[in-house]
């Protein structure tokens, strides 16, 4: 297939890049496609006439969305509209990614896709609008802790900091599915491949707290893993200016029940990454 991706130069790009296979991948960076024009978006698409498109182009940066809402809900939101009718108007299917940060993680389970939503931030906000902006035949696929070795994620940070003496300190009362860029790619491309169509959660089996999975990547790394210390997300300093769910365990049932395996547990994954 013909498959068109947005924020080319991101991790997860960058992985669907190296798992293309037979696909012909032509990727855009922000500096060559700007998701926010519409008249870019039609003409880019007039001209390339994909049969899929992904949007890996979001704004991440989920303090920052807090004091920029405009900007947050015009690239993460309405954006995802745009990118809608261009799809529609070369008949091309939508995948969306999304996030854990569309619930409150206050559930004592694993959220279903059939969970009701209900964002606490503003970057969580404004990727809810980009799911319901994504359209009827959209294939929504949220995700969370996403990591791999490309780019700024919680893993490089972990391992930037380790390569300093001191104590670390990581939250323990945040949990979810550390989960990485191959791994979604992969299971990204075989959705496509089978046309598939909804909402899908899809992340790497094994919930853990940032505390233990910092001291999980200390080990894998060779460093002393008691370096990292538990803190409450209310004893950080500074404090953060979003609100993080507590609860950030997406369960993937769904993609199992469809005939797709469950991703590798997460721990199997940064040990290969860091051996």
């Amino acid at each position: 297939m013909k498959i068109l991706v947005t924020g080319g130069s991101g991790q997860l790009a960058l992985a669907l890049q190296r798992q293309r296979g037979n696909h012909s991948l032509i990727t855009f960076r922000k500096k060559d496609l700007d998701i926010t024009d519409q008249e870019q978006l039609k003409n880019i698409f007039e001209r390339e006439k994909p049969e899929v498109v992904i949007n890996c182009a979001a704004w991440t940066d989920v303090d920052a969305c807090e004091s920029n809402q405009q900007k947050a809900f015009a690239v993460n939101g309405h954006a995802v509209g745009s990118l809608a009718e261009s799809a529609r108007q070369v008949g091309a299917q939508l995948v969306q990614i999304s996030t854990d940060y569309v619930f409150d993680g206050q559930k004592g389970s694993s959220y279903l896709e059939t969970d009701p939503t209900n964002p606490q931030s503003i970057y969580g906000k404004s990727k809810l609008l980009g799911e319901q902006l994504a359209g009827v035949g959209a294939l929504i696929v949220r995700t969370a802790w996403l990591m791999g070795p490309d780019g700024n994620n919680m893993l490089q940070t972990i391992l930037r900091l380790l390569r300093n003496p001191g104590d670390l300190y990581f939250v323990d009362d945040q949990v979810g599915c550390p989960t990485f860029t191959g791994d979604l790619a992969g299971a990204l491309l075989a959705l496509v491949e089978a046309k598939d169509e909804g909402i899908f959660h899809v992340t790497n089996a094994g919930p853990v707290s940032w505390f233990v999975f910092a001291q999980e990547v200390a080990e894998a790394a060779g460093h002393d893993p008691s370096r990292v210390l538990p803190i409450s997300t209310t004893d950080l300093v500074p404090s953060r200016p979003a609100p993080r769910p507590a609860n950030s365990v997406l369960d993937n049932l769904k993609l199992v029940d469809s005939g797709y395996s469950q991703l590798a547990p997460h721990l199997d994954r940064l040990n290969v990454l860091l051996k």
